[in-house]
């Protein structure tokens, strides 16, 4: 039987932001319903601990995260959500003192990839009061700035992203700039159970890019796995369209869905470091793990 380091549940294909890096959804709108969302822990408890409420949407729309979160831990799951973090200060409540939360994820690139943000440091504040309090309970916290700048950046897109980065160092006193000690795809610690992390910006796949020969490696299937809001099952958390549907979990068991025709099929090819599927051939985070 297939075990995951972790599997993505989405409870949410909504989000409050049109970020320039994120291509927005073409499935219908749609929040997890309590009973779905338990059937799902249900099913995929025998393959996995870590749950991560995150695959498109912004998972603090979710008007009973909390309830999601009381459920997950009835049921024995860790928790990780990554957020846009715009929606902190009306979920402080809802998220602080939940046993089942390990981790949050906030993703910083989001403000200046969101064409009219305006109050950085507001933005900021919020997140960083939150931070405070959920790091001394316990929660692990990771600033995520996938953005690194390449050489043609602009004057005006390192000046955003210093600007961010000072209120960190200021808000947590680092005797250090952020910039002296990252290194793409590492974090730095920058408290006890804080950390940033950056990396160059990705792009999600797509099936209108040309396809590569098709050779590399991927840990889809084999760390993770992942389940959008209608219960449709797919191999990765990159799959946000849903164009390799495995399965569907209100129709088929989770665990014949894993160990389903297709999935072996994916699963046996990059044990080949072949991609088999259109998609995968067409997705450039497979390279990050070399041929």
């Amino acid at each position: 039987m297939k075990t995951f380091k972790k599997v993505y549940v989405e409870i949410t294909s909504v989000c409050n932001l049109a970020c320039s890096f994120c291509p927005p959804t073409e499935r219908l709108a749609n929040f997890i319903k309590l009973d779905k969302f338990n059937n799902i822990l249900d099913q995929i408890k025998p393959h996995t601990s870590y749950i991560y409420l995150h695959v498109k949407g912004e998972p603090l729309l979710h008007p009973r995260i909390d309830e999601l979160l009381e459920a997950a831990y009835t049921k024995g799951f860790k928790v990780n959500i990554t957020t846009n973090g715009t929606l902190i200060a009306k979920n402080r409540e809802k998220l602080l003192g939940k046993p089942a939360l390990r981790q949050m994820n906030f993703s910083l690139h989001s403000f200046d990839g969101n064409e009219g943000a305006l109050n950085r440091e507001q933005y900021l504040s919020q997140i960083l009061s939150f931070t405070r309090e959920a790091a001394e309970s316990g929660v692990l916290i990771s600033f995520r700035l996938w953005n690194l700048q390449r050489e043609n950046a602009t004057s005006a897109e390192k000046r955003r992203n210093r600007e961010t980065l000072e209120m960190i160092e200021k808000e947590f006193n680092l005797d250090f700039k952020i910039e002296e000690k990252v290194m793409p795809g590492s974090g730095v610690k920058i408290a006890d159970r804080i950390y940033l992390n950056q990396d160059y910006e990705f792009e999600w796949p797509s099936l209108q890019v040309p396809e590569d020969d098709g050779k590399g490696f991927c840990h889809a299937l084999r760390t993770q796995a992942a389940i959008l809001v209608d219960g449709t099952v797919v191999p990765c958390c990159l799959d946000g369209e849903g164009v390799i549907k495995l399965g569907n979990i209100n129709q088929t068991p989770f665990s014949d869905i894993v160990e389903g025709e297709r999935a072996n099929n994916l699963y046996d090819g990059f044990s080949r470091r072949e991609a088999v599927e259109e998609m995968c051939r067409k997705c450039g985070y497979r390279k990050r793990f070399g041929v």
